[in-house]
């Protein structure tokens, strides 16, 4: 591998050419990444060896070098808001001490830093479409503008309104440390859990979820009597209107989230190996009308509920009836507790963390399948509470599954089984180094 540094601030990385070994090459997947002013990077940039077929990006180093941070920067190339929930202003480049950086010069996907400092990721990718330059960073004239925080967005140099783009051209799943209190955590987060699973099998849903959202916030906006002033009909009429477009959107999300549960559960009871299996279900009123009655009869009842809890509805401030409520509830298969199907949280840690790795497997092998491409798979500290027979399992279905994979650990020989396959690298100190040692 050869580094070549520019000044002291960039680090662009190349990858050397290891020996052949029994991984299968990858045909899709990011073949450049580069950061600027992201977290602990003042600006890096990495070629993949994507073009060699290299599978697996492993990126280890202390606890703290910024491993996670590459992680979280290919998260922004999907739908949401980042494997971390950050807000935009969490994610500048802060120097050491600890105060953000000052720059006036342009990203390489024409991001502008132009009086104020302004994060950006870039990154090249290579799928069944062809080549694909995307990127996504802080607009830094939006807080001058508009008085908030914005994102910009760009597929091939041209701006897209909404990050939901990007499920259009592949899929990006992760599982971080913070996941293992999934199942026992706000509902909030398994609910974008089986979103982002959705995601992968079906590419509109991003924006069908991004629809659905934007009517929901009109709609609580008019409420409160933050829109325009307008007679009773008229206000009546506008509320009726969004509450259409609410239940549109919210029926088309139940149905494909179910849709989903049931292929993954599909998947994984043909899976073989380690892994335990997990059935997963959707709780919620807009679902469970699915059940009983035709989507136009559940579209009817939704607008129907959200007409009579207006002024509940304006009271609270909350929004009592539509899919943002839905939860994914997941049980392991064939396990019992007092009588009923064991519920996932109530599972060890150890557990959890293997159910979650089947759930991300599945959706891999069913995405591949739906879409003809696997996806990228972010997998952060994911050898943590796996024994060695499930870490081996797991690496030997990555290979299987042709996806390309990013991995962090603390040590190198974790990995060892993915030599031949995977470029090695250390993070530290805001800067990506080449780790050639053979284990």
């Amino acid at each position: 591998m050869s580094v070549a540094e520019r000044g002291t601030d960039i680090t662009h990385i190349t990858p050397h050419r290891v020996v052949s070994g029994t991984g299968t090459q990858v045909a899709n997947g990011f073949s450049y990444l580069s950061l600027t002013s992201f977290r602990n990077y003042r600006e890096v940039g990495l070629e993949t060896g994507l073009d060699r077929g290299l599978g697996a990006i492993v990126l280890t180093g202390r606890n703290g070098a910024g491993k996670t941070n590459l992680l979280e920067a290919l998260s922004y190339l999907a739908p949401g808001s980042g494997l971390r929930q950050a807000t935009i202003a969490e994610i500048e480049f802060r120097n050491a001490g600890n105060h953000a950086g000052v720059h006036s010069t342009e990203t390489q996907d024409g991001f502008a830093r132009q009086g104020g400092i302004a994060w950006a990721v870039h990154a090249r990718y290579q799928g069944r479409g062809g080549e694909h330059a995307m990127g996504t960073g802080r607009d830094p004239l939006a807080l001058a503008q508009s008085g908030r925080e914005r994102r910009i967005s760009r597929i091939n140099g041209a701006n897209v309104r909404s990050q939901a783009s990007f499920a259009e051209i592949l899929t990006v799943l992760w599982l971080t440390p913070q996941m293992d209190r999934l199942f026992s955590e706000a509902t909030s987060s398994r609910r974008r859990f089986l979103d982002r699973l959705v995601y992968g099998l079906d590419p509109t849903h991003a924006a069908r979820v991004a629809a659905y959202e934007q009517a929901m916030r009109e709609r609580a906006r008019l409420l409160r009597g933050e829109g325009p002033t307008a007679p009773g009909g008229d206000m009546n009429a506008w509320l009726s209107g969004l509450e259409a477009e609410m239940a549109g959107q919210a029926v088309a999300i139940a149905a494909a989230r179910l849709d989903a549960s049931t292929s993954l559960n599909a998947a994984m009871a043909e899976a073989v190996g380690p892994f335990p299996q997990a059935d997963l279900a959707v709780a919620g009123a807009v679902e469970a009308s699915l059940d009983f009655m035709p989507a136009l009869e559940a579209e009817d009842l939704l607008k129907a509920r959200l007409a009579a809890a207006r002024q509940s509805d304006a009271e609270s401030g909350v929004t009592q009836w539509g899919t943002h409520r839905s939860d994914l509830v997941v049980t392991l298969s064939g396990r019992h507790l007092g009588g009923v199907p064991l519920r996932a949280g109530d599972c060890s840690t150890g557990e959890q963390k293997a159910l979650l790795v089947a759930i991300i497997l599945a959706e891999a092998r069913l995405s591949t399948k739906r879409r003809g491409e696997a996806p990228v798979l972010l997998l952060d500290e994911v050898a943590a509470h796996l024994d060695r027979q499930r870490r081996d399992a797991l690496f030997a279905e990555l290979q299987a599954l042709q996806a390309q994979c990013w991995l962090t650990g603390t040590e190198r020989e974790t990995f060892q089984s993915l030599d031949g396959w995977a470029q090695f690298m250390t993070a530290g100190d805001g800067r990506l180094l080449p780790d050639m040692t053979r284990v």
